[in-house]
């Protein structure tokens, strides 16, 4: 690791603005455009997981030339362009730009300890892979060798060695993806030893973590994730200890340790570790309270409020919603503040309060109705129709009204995008519950069908927890269509720990 008193070798170059990627945006949001990326991604059958700050970042001229997928993506949306014309730099100024910055740093880094000169090649070495035309595992995230990262800001040497994934996963296994500053952190507070102050690099390397997190929860679920996201998470807390080089770099850990935190959380949550989630929920809320971070603040009580609920506090949940919601008022985000409502909804339906229930439903779909804007959360991509729809059935099966969740759960399967399995699984179990609840067994037994035929890809103690649920309900229909094949297929799951 470099010495703390080190600056970036070339200071004195800001990002030069992208006007030309920013004139291809028009009127459209930053988040709006986003969306229609990630559409175009799915035309071609590549997979990214552009949002907001992503765009703002490429329109800053933080990422002077995106990864290989984004190439794709991009020239697929702008036939006849090439990436000159999009506005981003060539690719061999690019790649060249490191190895000449790596030659500057040698003599500014000559007072690194003993045996780390070559740590940021080293690092590299294990991705030195050739290039594909896309990963083969559905785990793997996009490129891990390529130095164009779509978060990396190219602007820097210690930025441009930040963490390239989080995590990749081999089958149903989690490994923390340890590149550049945040694996060396990791490396010193494994062996005991105090990590130097903390840079830009570390900052970034924790919020690509936090990215990577949350992708492969939505795409697979949090039962193999949950054990790994831990190292990380000790890691950021040494940072903040560790203390940062500027103040600037000290704000984005404090924000980054305490959004890990929460993507840990939710992760044991999921998993059904509720009393795990509950301090790591802690932990992120007494992050935003020491720093007095209104949104880390407002997403940490979002979270409590979903977990009291699920762990049977619906009083509890109740007040941690609105607190949510009083901590969230400045931002000026209206999908924000709807889903926020929906939480409150979950805690009065559990108080079987169907008054407080639906006029908690109306007021998130109010707001829901105005639109993304750029004021929304990174955190909040998950959150769209399909999200709504799904809160709402689960609001209105708490109450008992089975054929009114059952609609709200086909709107919300129907809706959800194919590539985040996660998700399409959840909703479709809660269709097969309020269904075999509702007194429609056959109807229960296909949606049934369809989320053991996600499990392959999905590990999800909730879900599990859903289904064996339905299996109970549906017990005494084997005769009606379907069920007897459902319940037979269910008890040849392997029983997980």
């Amino acid at each position: 690791m470099t010495s703390s008193t080190v600056t970036s070798p070339r200071p004195d170059r800001p990002p030069r603005p992208n006007l030309a990627f920013r004139r291809l945006r028009g009127k459209c949001s930053p988040a709006e455009f986003a969306a229609a990326v990630r559409r175009a991604a799915r035309e071609i059958g590549e997979r990214v997981s552009c949002d907001a700050r992503y765009i703002g970042r490429v329109e800053a001229g933080e990422i002077r030339c995106p990864n290989y997928a984004y190439e794709r993506v991009f020239l697929h949306m702008f036939p006849g362009r090439t990436l000159t014309d999009l506005g981003f730099a060539p690719r061999s100024s690019v790649r060249g730009r490191r190895a000449r910055a790596d030659e500057e740093a040698t003599g500014a880094h000559a007072d690194r300890a003993p045996g780390t000169a070559s740590e940021t090649r080293r690092a590299r070495e294990p991705y030195d892979t050739p290039d594909t035309q896309y990963p083969h595992h559905p785990y793997e995230p996009h490129h891990p060798h390529d130095p164009h990262h779509p978060y990396d800001p190219h602007d820097d040497n210690e930025e441009s060695d930040v963490l390239r994934r989080a995590f990749m996963m081999s089958g149903a296994t989690v490994a923390a993806a340890s590149l550049g500053p945040l694996a060396l952190a990791h490396d010193a507070v494994a062996a005991g030893r105090p990590p130097r102050r903390a840079g830009a690099g570390h900052a970034g390397a924790l919020e690509e973590a936090v990215r990577r997190i949350r992708l492969l929860d939505d795409r697979h679920g949090a039962d193999g994730l949950y054990r790994r996201a831990a190292a990380p998470l000790r890691t950021a807390y040494a940072l903040l200890d560790a203390g940062a080089t500027r103040q600037a770099t000290a704000d984005r850990l404090y924000a980054g340790a305490g959004e890990l935190a929460i993507s840990v959380g939710w992760l044991a949550h999921d998993s059904g570790r509720f009393d795990d989630a509950r301090s790591h929920y802690a932990e992120a809320l007494a992050t935003s309270r020491m720093t007095g971070d209104p949104a880390l603040e407002a997403h940490a009580f979002c979270n409590m409020a979903f977990l009291a609920r699920d762990a049977g506090r619906p009083r509890e949940a109740v007040r941690a919603a609105q607190a949510a919601q009083r901590a969230a008022r400045s931002l000026g985000s209206a999908r924000l503040l709807s889903l926020l409502a929906l939480r409150e909804a979950g805690g009065w339906a559990g108080l079987a309060d169907r008054v407080g229930c639906e006029q908690a439903l109306t007021r998130a779909q109010a707001l829901f109705g105005q639109g993304p804007s750029d004021a929304d959360p990174e955190w909040m991509t998950f959150y769209g129709e399909a999200e709504l729809e799904g809160l709402e059935a689960q609001c209105w099966s708490t109450l008992g009204d089975w054929p009114r969740a059952a609609r709200h759960a086909r709107r919300a399967a129907a809706l959800q995008d194919p590539h985040f399995t996660r998700n399409l699984a959840l909703y479709s179990a809660e269709l097969a519950d309020d269904l075999a609840r509702g007194g429609r067994p056959d109807e229960a037994a296909g949606a049934g069908m369809r989320v053991l035929d996600l499990l392959g890809e999905v590990q999800s103690s909730r879900i599990h927890t859903m289904l064996a649920g339905t299996a109970r309900v549906l017990l005494p229909h084997r005769r009606a269509s379907g069920v007897s094949a459902f319940l037979d297929r269910h008890a040849s799951l392997p029983r997980t720990a």
